[in-house]
């Protein structure tokens, strides 16, 4: 850029020069400025000297590079959209079958509780109705042992009862003889 510079003042004073003389047939340097002069418009129209010198080919690519980058990131993003969903069903499903297995296996643990359930309810009861068995037998034993005890009572008062028996009979046996 910086010989650009000089060459644009170069040109305006020579520009200067020409204008001031008279029209006259091209000299060999008034020929070479004005090629300069010619050379510095691009098949546009457009002046060189408007655009950065080299940049204007170069911008261009890079515009049509970013033009480019950004369709491909936005057909990314499109891809990236439908793969995502994909991905998400594919996820949803897994998610689904896994629930259902979830929900399987806890109806089959209820089952399994229920039924542990069941055991310990006849279980309880198996046991509440040892307990009263329990209680009955030892209601029945004292009643038994009570039993005895009065068998014994009762034992002992035939005895005595034979006793006084033969005692009264002996004393009956007497007194009649004791009256004769």
């Amino acid at each position: 850029m910086s010989t650009y510079y000089p060459r644009s003042k170069d040109l305006t004073r020579t520009r200067k020069s020409v204008t001031d003389s008279p029209p006259a047939s091209p000299s060999p340097t008034e020929k070479s400025y004005r090629h300069e002069r010619l050379s510095r418009y691009d098949s546009t129209g457009e002046s060189v000297t408007d655009k950065p010198l080299g940049r204007t080919s170069s911008y261009t690519r890079r515009e049509t590079r970013l033009a480019a980058l950004n369709k491909q990131e936005q057909d990314s993003t499109t891809k990236d959209y439908k793969k995502m969903y994909t991905e998400a069903l594919h996820e949803n499903e897994r998610l689904k079958s896994r629930l259902q297995d979830s929900k399987q296996e806890l109806a089959k643990i209820r089952s399994q509780l229920e039924k542990v359930t069941q055991r310990h309810d006849r279980i309880s009861e198996r046991s509440t109705v040892l307990e009263s068995e329990k209680r009955e037998k030892q209601a029945l034993e004292k009643k038994v042992s009570g039993m005895e005890e009065e068998l014994k009572i009762l034992t002992e008062l035939k005895s005595d009862n034979q006793r006084l028996k033969d005692e009264n009979g002996a004393l009956i046996r007497v007194i009649s003889k004791l009256s004769k």
